[in-house]
């Protein structure tokens, strides 16, 4: 039997706080076919971040040659800040069979679900606003202000969860993680993408 298969798109979702973070690392160690398509951003750098692995560190300026070179498959202002998917960091590595993995707000994840018919999208829900809140602080990446912020966008971000193919309560990490997992598996053999032959 010959089997070719096409890069998946998948599109990860969720509110500040929700643990979809966690669920991304977690999948990019277990399964190495997928690589992680690293946004741009012009929110400064946190300290455990690492420069061209969490994210390309830029400026407005930088940005706006981007925007006017028409480099991204989406962009978007989020918390008072810009990000953008780059299409470099995409379709090359798809045409080439790598699944990529994008872990994008969902203004983002709109217009990528709109432009790639056939991406894989799946949105993490919290438990409960009071985890949200719970787990936002027990970080202590954002002061009071930030915090508040991301919890007031967190809500209009969970209303159009329906928009997206899957949804994963992450209330406990290993089952969350398992979900996910299952839901990768039966998407790498979905015909849209997977295409064996059957010799004679």
């Amino acid at each position: 039997m010959k089997e070719t298969r096409k890069g998946m798109l998948l599109v990860i979702s969720g509110p500040s706080g929700a643990g979809k973070g966690t669920l991304v690392a977690k999948l990019l160690e277990k399964d190495p076919s997928f690589c992680f398509s690293v946004s741009v951003t012009t929110r400064g750098r946190r300290e455990n971040e690492i420069e061209d692995v969490h994210y390309h560190f830029i400026s407005d300026e930088e940005y706006d040659k981007l925007l006017a070179e028409d480099a991204f498959i989406e962009h978007a202002s989020v918390h008072g800040h810009r990000y953008g998917t780059l299409k470099s960091e995409v379709y090359d590595r798809m045409e080439k069979g790598q699944n990529v993995l994008l872990d994008i707000d969902p203004q983002g994840a709109r217009e990528v679900m709109s432009k790639e018919k056939d991406c894989v999208s799946v949105f993490i829900l919290p438990p409960s606003y009071h985890d949200l809140r719970v787990r936002l602080h027990t970080r202590n990446t954002e002061n009071e202000e930030e915090i508040q912020r991301r919890l007031n966008n967190a809500r209009g971000e969970i209303r159009q969860a329906d928009r997206y193919r899957y949804l994963i309560v992450n209330d406990n990490l290993e089952l969350a993680f398992e979900q996910l997992v299952a839901i990768v598996r039966a998407e790498k053999q979905n015909t849209v993408r997977y295409f064996p032959v059957i010799e004679e």
